[in-house]
């Protein structure tokens, strides 16, 4: 069977892709049947004295150099006499080749049919010519299939991206969840800790109390009875020598109420407000989302810093006292963010575990950072050190909060005015990390520490972003270096 159908191949015209009838060869060595290759050669003019090019493999030829093939003839004959009727796809009526297409009756008939009186008048068309323009039609449709293909495999991976999203949106959901527990549990720890503490002191207190009661109890019982006995008696001598001691005894006494009753326990006011942790909490994951992996850039060429390989931490490297070196420029440390944002929201961490003085904040690019008369945090003598912060004001392009001697947090206040003033900021949890936020469109600058489980430190409100913004950290003369770390490090 193989072998037949070898041969059937070879005898098969590339025309019209049936066997060969009265096949004509080129000088390349293809055949083709005579009515095909007549009707190609008519159709470019070749027949007229001009070059063709064979259908197959585009040699040029004349068609006067057309010549028959017997053999091929003879083997077609033979394939087709052990081909069934079925398969020769032949004219039922005439016996030869289907090489045209009647387009009324949607069918392909032989030239002899197609010059009878039943398909006169109809549109004729050559085989090739038919079957071309269905390649064609199918060539577009499978183009047009093709392109949906892409569209279905295109909604397919978005499919499958936000399948992935909503996984790690799951897992972000459950991971605040377990750290929320973690805080409930901590905070639980430290509430029962306290109250078993406050139970061993509030149990003494009850016991002496006790006793202070047993005691002025057995004082008043003696003296109801010294009352009651001086009622009854018959001497007045005896009445009159008591009276002024009983009375005396009587006027004075009071009940005297241990503290440990007259106060409520302590533990009443131990436990923490839990939903409001909780929001707190909430805030910070939802800003957390928009962490960005922010990596230092220094301002000024200097060698009194360093920065780290990975460009994430900045560590003075050499520490001035500040009480013996006046004047002092300390916008020598400034670095900026290599990242800068004209649009959107954005989160960065900072650790400052150890350190006794930095600023960390948002830059906006409206004036340069070096200024005379008013760069950096510039010491004199005759100046108060608590107005180091004369350049990082608001109207200036500075929206930070800083740490100085150790405990102080300061942070200028937002007015329309250039006399705004230093506040001091009230700090229960001295922060070690601090998450900083900032919403371009909304203009919003916040921090958080995230120590104290996110709780808000401060928010600058309708920001005057002129230009872009970066990222502000200035280390001070702090040995101590400031790091920057993912939120879930």
């Amino acid at each position: 069977l193989t072998s037949l159908a070898n041969i059937q191949k070879d005898v098969t015209c590339p025309i019209c892709l049936e066997l060969l009838t009265m096949p004509l060869s080129l000088d390349c060595g293809h055949s083709f049947c005579q009515a095909c290759i007549t009707a190609k050669s008519m159709e470019s003019g070749t027949h007229q004295g001009e070059e063709g090019t064979c259908p197959v493999c585009q040699c040029k030829y004349q068609f006067w150099n057309l010549r028959p093939n017997q053999p091929l003839a003879n083997i077609a004959k033979k394939v087709r006499e052990n081909m069934s009727p079925q398969k020769q796809k032949l004219c039922e009526v005439h016996g030869e080749k289907l090489l045209t297409f009647c387009k009324e009756d949607g069918k392909a008939i032989c030239q002899h049919c197609a010059q009878s009186a039943e398909h006169r008048g109809h549109q004729i068309f050559f085989i090739e010519k038919v079957i071309k323009e269905y390649q064609e039609k199918l060539q577009a449709a499978l183009k047009k299939l093709r392109k949906e293909h892409t569209k279905v495999e295109e909604l397919e991976a978005d499919i499958k991206e936000k399948r992935v999203s909503w996984k790690s949106e799951r897992q972000r959901i459950l991971k605040g969840f377990n750290e929320m527990r973690d805080i409930l549990n901590s905070e639980e720890k430290k509430v029962l800790q306290k109250l078993e503490e406050d139970e061993v002191n509030v149990l003494d207190n009850l016991i002496v109390a006790r006793d202070q009661f047993a005691q002025q109890k057995q004082c008043l019982r003696e003296l109801i009875s010294d009352i009651e006995h001086q009622i009854w008696g018959s001497s007045v001598d005896t009445v009159q020598v008591r009276l002024g001691d009983i009375t005396y005894r009587y006027e004075s006494w009071t009940l005297k109420k241990p503290n440990i009753v007259s106060k409520k326990l302590k533990s009443t006011f131990l436990i923490p407000d839990l939903s409001g942790m909780l929001q707190v909490f909430k805030e910070l994951t939802e800003v957390q989302c928009y962490w960005v992996d922010v990596m230092l850039k220094p301002v000024n060429a200097i060698s009194n810093i360093t920065i780290s390989a990975d460009k994430r931490q900045v560590t003075v490297v050499h520490n001035f006292p500040l009480k013996s070196i006046y004047p002092f420029d300390f916008s020598a440390f400034d670095i900026l963010g290599s990242q800068h944002f004209s649009s959107g929201k954005y989160y960065w961490e900072v650790d400052v575990s150890g350190k006794i003085a930095w600023i960390l904040g948002v830059y906006s690019k409206g004036r340069s950072l070096k200024r005379k008369g008013d760069s950096g945090f510039f010491f004199d003598p005759k100046v108060n050190h608590l107005d180091v912060y004369s350049r990082f004001k608001p109207q200036l392009g500075y929206w930070v909060i800083g740490l100085q001697n150790e405990s102080e947090y300061k942070v200028f206040e937002e007015s329309s005015t250039s006399d705004s003033k230093v506040l001091t900021l009230f700090m229960p949890v001295p922060p070690c990390r601090i998450g900083v936020f900032l919403d371009y469109e909304a203009r919003i600058v916040s921090f958080f520490n995230v120590t104290n489980h996110g709780s808000l430190i401060y928010k600058f409100s309708e920001c005057q972003f002129s230009q872009t913004t970066y990222p502000y950290f200035n280390p001070w003369n702090c040995q101590y270096p400031i790091t920057l770390c993912p939120p879930s490090s």
